[in-house]
């Protein structure tokens, strides 16, 4: 994952190059951008490809699933939205440059992404896959996921549990890119549709443990090893799983989650060791 998380480091950086002008904008969008992160989400994209033996071909796909996550942290810390002051250990972008930069940095990274995506299929002949691979992230991050989740989040804030609307909200506010990031890997290389299928049932499961692992770590984590606060979600009333059904119950359903995911991968026959070994990771981590 260290070594996937080096080469997109290192693409995203002469991307921004290519495509922003000097100026508070591109330092904006840099500064979130570049600083730090996981990478979970191309490192999942680059991995699935590489099922494939097309890794390479993903990189540039997997860096705007990075653009596009990190427009979404912009944007969620934002005043109106959770009003965090700290991500990915240092103070947020509107923290740092201002609500206005802000926005205007979050939105910047969206079309980066996808004028990212779109050259990289205009370099290829046959970019039907391309063009695919970016409808599936699109949808993933659009109003019927990614978005839709966002809103929900903030209309179910601090009022009573609603196991359906907290279930809505993990699978599109997380796991639909989380999904999209494995589901488009494969579709670049032209993966037969019953292992993209498989693809996004091992995504949405890993997506949603993710996240309740989340929740469990915004109770029990350490926020110097998190890199941002804790303890908001339930200051804000926030419709999590812990919330709903408490640590313990919430760590089962997320080992359920991370077994259902693995099993999803049993027709690879081991070729998808990497993606069920990130499972593992994803449940037992501590940030």
């Amino acid at each position: 994952m260290n070594k996937l998380a080096d080469k997109i480091n290192s693409r995203l950086m002469r991307l921004m190059d290519k495509m922003c002008e000097p100026g508070v904008l591109k330092d904006a969008m840099c500064y979130s951008l570049l600083g730090g992160g996981k990478r979970l989400r191309p490192t999942l994209c680059l991995m699935s490809a590489d099922i494939y033996g097309g890794a390479g071909k993903a990189l540039d796909f997997a860096c705007a699933i990075e653009m596009i996550h990190t427009y979404s942290l912009i944007h969620d810390d934002l005043p109106a939205m959770d009003n965090d002051v700290l991500r990915r250990g240092k103070p947020t972008c509107h923290v740092v440059f201002g609500e206005g930069n802000a926005i205007l940095a979050g939105d910047g990274l969206l079309n980066c992404a996808f004028e990212t995506m779109l050259g990289a299929a205009l370099r290829e002949k046959e970019y039907a896959n391309y063009v695919k691979a970016t409808r599936i992230i699109a949808k993933a991050a659009g109003a019927r996921g990614m978005i839709a989740g966002q809103a929900a989040d903030i209309s179910f804030e601090g009022k009573g549990l609603d196991l359906k609307a907290l279930e809505f909200i993990h699978i599109r506010k997380t796991a639909a890119l989380i999904s999209a990031s494995v589901t488009a890997g494969a579709a670049l290389l032209n993966a037969p549709e019953d292992e993209i299928a498989a693809l996004g049932v091992y995504g949405g499961c890993v997506g949603l443990a993710f996240q309740i692992v989340d929740d469990i770590l915004d109770i029990k984590g350490d926020g110097a090893i998190l890199g941002k606060s804790t303890g908001k979600d339930e200051l804000s009333g926030k419709l999590t799983f812990v919330r709903a059904m408490g640590t313990d119950a919430s760590r089962v359903i997320a080992r359920e989650k991370t077994k259902e995911a693995k099993e999803a991968l049993a027709c690879f026959d081991g070729r998808a060791k990497a993606l069920a070994d990130m499972a593992d990771m994803l449940l037992n981590r501590d940030r």
